[in-house]
């Protein structure tokens, strides 16, 4: 452990939460820890931010010399932007989000408070990465995904990222005797297909519930679908650059001024 090195921890399901603790837990072995997270699940915020709403910002006891505690009123990138202009002394060496309960792969990305935290430490030019584990239950086992934490966050403050990239990594329900290991992946061509429930409450008024189911139409057996289907951990690397590159050359070619 480097006692100078500074980690920001961060999360979208709460401070309170088993997976933020037990990313907590593996993050104290590379240094100094300091949690901000949301005071409530955030879940699917995305990247969303408090614009018309104050901020605030509560102090936890931790128990721990080498772990600060604070919780805040708003989004998991409100917690990160709180953190950096606010409550450290300096910009962190790392940001590390989750470890979330459910999966953020494929799609799930683009709407993942958790992800969301883990891009906007890249906005900040910090090293980060978010963990999710396939696994919603409170009572989840998280022993492989500290295992894969570990690994990850060793390689990663060893060899750095690049500038603009943050990891997206995903951990499957699995416990040691099934777990496959750690395989870089692209993010799979799938998609949720929603439906609302259209219910009616007490008073007779009409509401909506969202449910759906995720189709994975792609076969490729180098996504991060397919490698947690086959038990093993999922690296995606991601970036905040939405520019799709390879289709500059064919709109240049469109003539908008004539």
């Amino acid at each position: 452990m480097s006692k100078d090195r500074l980690i920001l921890v961060c999360n979208d399901d709460g401070v309170t939460a088993p997976g933020i603790q037990a990313l907590t837990e593996v993050a104290k072995d590379f240094g100094k820890v300091v949690v901000v997270a949301p005071d409530k699940p955030q879940s699917g915020m995305g990247h969303a931010i408090t614009i018309n709403a104050t901020l605030r910002i509560h102090e936890h006891v931790s128990g721990d010399d080498n772990v600060q505690i604070f919780s805040t009123s708003g989004t998991p990138v409100d917690c990160i932007k709180l953190a950096v202009n606010e409550i450290l002394d300096r910009k962190p060496d790392l940001v590390i989000s989750g470890i979330n309960h459910g999966s953020n792969a494929s799609v799930n990305v683009i709407y993942s408070g958790t992800m969301s935290a883990a891009m906007e430490g890249c906005l900040e030019h910090i090293p980060s990465i978010g963990f999710s584990l396939e696994d919603f239950s409170i009572d989840a086992d998280f022993s492989t995904s500290q295992l894969v934490a570990k690994k990850v966050i060793h390689q990663v403050l060893e060899n750095g990222l690049e500038n603009g990239v943050c990891l997206n990594v995903n951990i499957p329900k699995a416990d040691a005797s099934t777990f496959a290991g750690i395989k870089v992946c692209r993010q799979a061509d799938a998609n949720w297909e929603e439906e609302f429930e259209k219910r009616t409450d007490p008073h007779g008024r009409n509401y909506y519930w969202l449910t759906g189911k995720f189709v994975n139409r792609d076969e490729g057996t180098d996504t991060d679908v397919w490698a947690l289907k086959n038990n093993f951990a999922s690296v995606v690397p991601v970036q905040y650059d939405l520019t799709a590159h390879s289709t500059l050359a064919q709109l240049s070619t469109y003539e908008f001024n004539s």
